[in-house]
């Protein structure tokens, strides 16, 4: 089996994204819990490519320090001076010059481009093209730049104020991103110049230059929404949009039920298990799996959280990262679990908060329980085993440990640990006072009450 050629990409994330209205940049702009940026970085390297350039503005430390997080083998450079895409794409000179057998250069604000059309790009490339240039149909083509087409080869790239009338008529339009053959495309960018009113220059002038040398230039078609490039907050909530129906429509192939999905909410990474059921209004953050057969009732909140097969989380719960949920437990309306560990079928049902506790099987844990993890500097832990009971209204100060089957009486505020099948009751004897009542009032007879 021959070895695919080794694939460079260049990822431009120069973009000042003015129009955002942010102190962000605008390719660390989120869409569906990740940032744009690592949606292309991601995407890329699924779709094969080897090594990574990213070129960012002036002075983005953040950028940069995002990329190594997310690719620590990525080369990243800086384009100081605003001057066109292929400008930008040679401030990688350095990672062009090393060579490659294929070279992607993509852009960090076009989060919704699937791996499969990088690929596709690629693939283009091995059948014989110089240059690839990914392009869509619009449904409105004014402002874009349209591919024109002979012969099943493109011949090519015509800027709207620069077509006739007829090539205005075309539909088919550049979505910018394009892969280019190793071995030419060093020269080809090195040849681009910039004899244009804004004297910039641009990566599209590489498709008549390849025609000019003879070489092969193609068109790979991509869906309009997919290759939605994003400059302000409205296109920022259209590619959420986009995105969200993509992963709840995966989800439910792959046989989860949605109730309502259009307000279901999922991060890139949700993993939902077959047979899992998400009522309406949940929202998952990064982070998150559910294992099969599990219920996510209406209006819950979950981030970097697992979700045990046949549990039941909700209604308006909230776990919270760290929150561990195992097979057949109950967490119910009102909870919030954080740092926890919750075993197999214990029932933590309502008005409750567990933060750094363990919770044995088959516990249960009444109404208004929480643990007291926080001192004001350190967190400390809890420990319930299994079978045990906690009365409603308890408060269980950490570090405690409640045992095997141990039962905790109602309104008790536990500071020191309970031996295994005990009894705890740590609250004020209750005292009554025969007639008191009568006579208190009858003291106040007569006078005007207060407004509460």
């Amino acid at each position: 089996m021959t070895k695919a050629p080794d694939c460079l990409a260049v990822v431009l994330a120069a973009g000042e994204g003015t129009r955002m209205k942010s102190a962000r940049p605008k390719v660390l702009h989120a869409v569906a819990g990740r940032s744009m940026l690592a949606h292309v970085l991601a995407g890329v390297m699924e779709a094969g490519a080897d090594r990574l350039a990213v070129v960012v503005g002036p002075d983005r430390a953040d950028v940069s320090a995002e990329v190594l997080r997310l690719a620590p083998q990525a080369r990243v450079f800086e384009q100081r001076d605003r001057l066109g895409t292929a400008h930008a794409a040679l401030r990688a000179r350095e990672a062009l010059a090393d060579g490659c057998g294929e070279l992607l250069v993509v852009f960090a604000d076009t989060p919704l481009i699937r791996p499969q059309t990088y690929a596709a790009l690629r693939k283009a490339l091995q059948e014989g093209a110089t240059v690839a240039v990914l392009g869509f149909e619009a449904r409105d083509p004014t402002g874009y730049g349209r591919l024109l087409r002979e012969g099943g080869e493109l011949v090519a790239i015509r800027e709207q104020k620069d077509a006739s009338e007829a090539e205005r008529a075309v539909t088919l339009c550049n979505a910018g991103v394009m892969a280019i053959a190793g071995a030419q495309a060093l020269a080809l960018l090195e040849l681009v110049g910039n004899d244009n009113a804004q004297k910039e220059f641009y990566l599209t002038d590489v498709v008549a230059l390849a025609r000019a040398a003879g070489q092969k230039a193609v068109v790979v078609l991509a869906p309009e929404d997919e290759v939605m490039g994003v400059n302000d907050r409205v296109q920022l909530a259209a590619a959420e949009t986009a995105m969200q129906t993509r992963l709840r429509e995966a989800a439910m192939r792959a046989g989860v039920t949605m109730i309502a999905p259009q307000t279901t909410f999922m991060s890139f990474d949700t993993q939902l298990a077959r047979d899992v059921v998400i009522e309406p209004h949940v929202f998952f953050g990064p982070g998150v799996r559910v294992d099969e057969g599990a219920v996510i009732h209406a209006s819950s909140h979950l981030e970097q959280a697992h979700v045990g097969a046949g549990a039941s989380v909700g209604p308006f719960a909230r776990l919270r990262p760290g929150a561990q949920i195992g097979a057949k437990a109950k967490i119910g309306n009102f909870v919030e679990i954080k740092a926890s560990d919750i075993g197999e079928g214990a029932a933590v049902s309502h008005l409750t908060y567990l933060g750094d506790a363990t919770v044995g099987a088959r516990a249960n844990i009444g109404a208004g329980t929480i643990t007291c993890n926080y001192d004001g500097f350190d967190k400390f832990r809890t420990h319930i085993g299994a079978g045990a009971f906690i009365g409603s209204n308890s408060a269980l100060v950490a570090p405690v440990t409640i045992g095997d089957g141990a039962y905790v009486g109602s309104g008790s505020v536990v500071t020191q640990s309970v031996a295994p099948d005990s009894l705890a009751i740590a609250r004020g004897r209750q005292v009554e006072k025969p007639g008191w009542a009568f006579e208190f009032r009858e003291s106040h007879a007569g006078k005007p009450k207060v407004r509460p």
